[in-house]
């Protein structure tokens, strides 16, 4: 969890930071996040295909197997990284033609620059991250990401203010902070890994002969459908930022307020999928079915316990939260209803995610992209447009919409996990 946190941290550090500097400035961090995040999502969902397939050879105790597919994977994250880059950059002038205030475009677009290049060094530690978490080895990406958090928020203070002898760059502090503590992630990481024994084996690297055309496609088979889920949902996210947006500067900067918020939330129920997946992957090495299934409805339990907590934390808070991130009094009372959506949806939110990690385990990709699509575009999207802009219900219409979304995406996924796990079962028994 801590190690998943560790990334949004970031982009909120940022966000709190910059706030203080105004609600125009807010929500040019948010309009310049919004592509960047989409496209990380088809990043992430790529390198989250390494996990389940470093943990089934590890519950096969097959090292070689491991390290060919810890180090192709790595390779393929590194090309993702620079490409994403390059389409980043080719994007930019879209920014001109989404409908935002002009004030809020024209601050954007050096933040957006500099952190699109962040995408190189981020990349690369996905690479190592999920490897690390295959083998249940979680607590050296967290190490990281706390690393990076502390420089983060150093710098920022320095960049973004203006601090002893560095000048205040505002905005493009936050973007520069950002960029060189994500490229001090990778070297600790790095660095950690290559002086412990228990990964010689993993860091010996490839050979020319040894790369092969197989892992990239296995990867990539579980890598891409797994990048169009998180496409399809940070995409309806990022539809409601740039939904927002259309509204004013004001509405754009409470939606990335509560957005933040409910996103630092969801990144516990990453981990915890995180862990669904490895344990799941695990147990499908060890063809254990049954206990593959009581683990991952152990891990579904958990999250909504947590993801109870900050239910009742939005709700009891709701007015209070805000107060973070700005002074605004108009922006805060728009924040404090949406924290209200917000905390109603972190159940079925907590619950897909989880759902999602487990069934990644399983190596089932292809359906939840459906699923997925049809819950946040086919559904959930027309409900935000709808009420957000047709009914005129603003901001809180939006945020109906993606609490529509999310809880047919946690029912739908349920059904499928629950299906497929009985049929493994049964399929096992009648083998044996």
């Amino acid at each position: 969890m801590m190690g998943s946190l560790g990334h949004l941290l970031v982009g909120l550090i940022d966000d709190i930071m910059v706030g203080r500097l105004g609600a125009v400035e807010l929500a040019a961090t948010s309009l310049g996040n919004s592509l960047f995040f989409i496209t990380l999502s088809v990043g992430l969902g790529f390198s989250f295909a390494i996990t389940p397939l470093i943990a089934e050879s590890d519950g096969e105790k097959n090292k070689e197997k491991g390290r060919s597919i810890f180090q192709h994977g790595i390779i393929l994250t590194s090309i993702l990284g620079v490409s994403m880059f390059v389409v980043l950059i080719f994007l930019k002038p879209i920014l001109y033609h989404l409908d935002q205030p002009e004030e809020v475009v024209v601050l954007a677009i050096p933040y957006y620059e500099i952190v699109a290049f962040s995408m190189i060094p981020l990349m690369v530690f996905q690479g190592f991250k999920q490897f690390t978490d295959g083998l249940s080895e979680t607590k050296y990406a967290m190490w990281a990401t706390i690393l990076t958090n502390v420089v983060n928020v150093s710098l920022n203070f320095m960049l973004i203010y203006g601090f002893w002898i560095f000048p205040r760059l505002e905005l493009v502090g936050a973007a520069l902070g950002t960029l060189i503590s994500r490229t001090v992630m990778v070297f600790f990481i790095y660095i950690v890994l290559i002086k412990r024994e228990k990964f010689a084996i993993y860091m010996k690297r490839l050979k020319l002969s040894e790369i092969k055309k197989e892992y990239f496609k296995k990867i990539i088979k579980l890598g891409l459908p797994t990048a169009l889920q998180m496409l399809f949902e940070v995409g309806l996210f990022t539809a409601s930022v740039l939904l927002a947006g259309t509204l004013g500067a004001f509405p754009q900067a409470a939606n990335q307020i509560a957005l933040k918020l409910a996103s630092t939330t969801f990144m516990v129920a990453v981990g915890i999928g995180v862990a669904a997946t490895i344990r799941v992957g695990n147990q499908k090495g060890l063809r254990n079915f049954t206990e593959l299934r009581r683990i991952a409805f152990s891990n579904f339990f958990l999250i909504l316990i947590l993801m109870s907590v900050f239910t009742f934390g939005f709700m009891v808070f709701k007015d209070v939260l805000p107060y973070v991130f700005t002074d605004n009094l108009e922006v805060i009372k728009i924040a404090s209803s949406l924290l209200v959506i917000a905390g109603l949806f972190q159940l079925s939110d907590g619950l897909q995610a989880v759902i999602l990690g487990g069934l990644r385990g399983l190596q089932d990709v292809n359906i939840p992209s459906a699923i997925t699509f049809v819950a946040y575009w086919i559904i959930g999207f027309p409900v935000c447009y709808y009420l957000g802009r047709t009914a005129g219900y603003g901001t809180f219409g939006i945020w109906i919409g993606l609490l529509t979304a999310l809880t047919v995406s946690a029912l739908l996924l349920f059904i499928r996990f629950n299906f497929l796990t009985n049929k493994l079962i049964k399929e096992n028994n009648e083998v044996t």
